[in-house]
């Protein structure tokens, strides 16, 4: 079956079954690679995109669960006044070792910081909870996000 899905603002068809997972369709039919596989089962986060601004597990939906929502991948977070808040203070603080889990990271203090442009540490817990970073990284991701929040633009 087709499905029109808008990724990064742009219009893309896939031919896939409805059931198909986001993730895939995004890795394999569209060439958007950034967005990782960790889990399956909507765990880890390190699949997190977002889906009208809101941070989702792209593992856990499906292509047919789209419908006219609008997809962003972490290769166009950047171009946001926040996600290029986020990416610069992720440089800043050096907070990747390995980078596997780091988009999904990034995706998820995106999303916090759209919503919640001054967070507290309860906010910045509850909004990052579901993002599994195997090096430990958490201290310097909790930096990154309180540096963007007061860098933003």
């Amino acid at each position: 079956m087709a499905f029109e899905i808008t990724v990064n603002g742009a219009q893309h068809s896939a031919e896939v079954d409805g059931d198909t997972p986001l993730i895939w369709v995004l890795r394999d039919v569209l060439g958007f690679t950034g967005t990782k596989f960790g889990c399956g089962k909507g765990l880890c986060g390190a699949c997190t995109v977002h889906l009208d601004g809101e941070a989702v597990r792209a593992c856990q939906t499906t292509i047919d669960s789209v419908g006219t929502s609008v997809v962003t991948t972490i290769e166009a977070i950047g171009a946001t006044a926040v996600g290029a808040a986020v990416q610069t203070a992720w440089r800043n603080g050096q907070v990747p070792q390995c980078g596997y889990c780091q988009s999904g990271q990034i995706m998820s203090a995106v999303a916090l910081l759209t919503a919640t442009p001054q967070p507290t540490d309860s906010d910045i817990d509850a909004a990052m909870l579901g993002n599994i970073c195997r090096c430990g990284t958490y201290v310097r991701i909790r930096a990154a996000i309180k540096e963007a929040a007061r860098t933003r633009g």
